[in-house]
C-alpha cells in the first residue's frame, strides 16, 4: 500500500467539504460541549481585509484550533506535528484521517520541508488562512518567550501578513459541570496585523509584544528561538 504523503496537500484539499467539516466540529460537537463547562470571550479584529492571512497564536492547550476556529470565523489550515500521523493502528488512522478532514497537514517541526512550503501556497490560493501556534508546542507557565521563527519564513515565502491572537484562560482544563455558574472564562483575542515585509526580528519581537499583550502573559526578554 502506498504510504500517504500527509505534508502534501493541494488546493483542491482545502474545500467546501473541509469547510463544512470544520462547522461541524466546532458549532455541532465543540461548542455545545465545552460551554458546559467555559464561557468564551472573543474580541475580533473587524479591520481586517478579505484576503488570507497566517493567524498565529499562543498555544495553551490541546483544544487552541477550535479556539482559533472560533475567534478568527474564516476557514483555516493547520499545521499539525507530523508525530500526530504516526501513531499506530486504528486510532492512529481515525486520528490522521479526522485531521486531515478539519484541515490539517503535517509539518516537521526540527526543519522546514519544500512540501510544507508548496501546501501553504496552496491553501492559500484555495482562500484558506493558515493557523500556526509558533511556540512549536503547549505553554502553560504564563510567559511569552521561546518562539520558533519557521511562521516567518512561511510568511514571506508566501507574502501572508500575520495576525497574532491571545488566548488564556485555559491553562487548565476544567471539567466540573456543577460549576456552570462559575465557569472560568476562556479569553481569545485577535490583534493587529505585521506585515511580512519587516524583517525576521522585528516580526519576531511585534508578535511576542502583542501576545503578550493580548494574554496578559509576561514577555520574557530573549532571542527568538534559531
Amino acid at each position: 500500500m502506498e504510504k500517504i504523503n500527509h505534508a502534501r496537500k493541494y488546493a483542491k484539499d482545502f474545500n467546501i467539504l473541509t469547510r463544512l467539516y470544520q462547522y461541524y466540529a466546532l458549532y455541532i460537537l465543540y461548542i455545545p460541549i465545552f460551554s458546559l463547562f467555559y464561557r468564551f470571550k472573543c474580541s475580533r479584529n473587524k479591520t481586517l481585509e478579505k484576503k488570507p492571512y497566517i493567524f498565529a497564536a499562543n498555544h495553551i492547550s490541546y483544544c487552541d484550533p477550535f479556539l482559533m476556529n472560533m475567534v478568527t470565523v474564516r476557514p483555516l489550515a493547520y499545521m499539525a506535528k507530523k508525530e500526530l500521523y504516526e501513531v499506530k493502528g486504528n486510532f492512529g488512522k481515525w486520528v490522521a484521517t479526522n485531521i486531515s478532514r478539519l484541515g490539517g497537514f503535517s509539518v516537521n517541526r526540527e526543519k522546514l520541508e519544500v512540501s510544507t512550503i508548496k501546501t501553504c501556497r496552496d491553501l492559500f490560493k484555495a482562500n484558506f488562512n493558515l493557523c500556526i501556534f509558533p511556540q512549536g508546542g503547549i505553554r502553560k507557565n504564563k510567559k511569552i518567550e521561546e518562539i520558533n521563527k519557521g511562521f516567518v519564513v512561511i510568511a514571506k515565502m508566501v507574502k501572508a501578513d500575520i495576525v497574532p491572537v491571545g488566548l488564556s484562560g485555559l491553562e487548565t482544563y476544567n471539567w466540573n459541570i456543577f460549576k456552570f455558574f462559575k465557569r472560568p472564562v476562556v479569553n481569545l483575542n485577535m490583534g493587529t496585523p505585521i506585515s511580512y515585509k519587516l524583517s525576521e526580528e522585528e516580526i519576531i519581537q511585534n508578535w511576542r509584544e502583542q501576545v503578550a499583550k493580548l494574554t496578559g502573559y509576561e514577555l520574557v526578554d530573549i532571542q527568538a528561538k534559531q
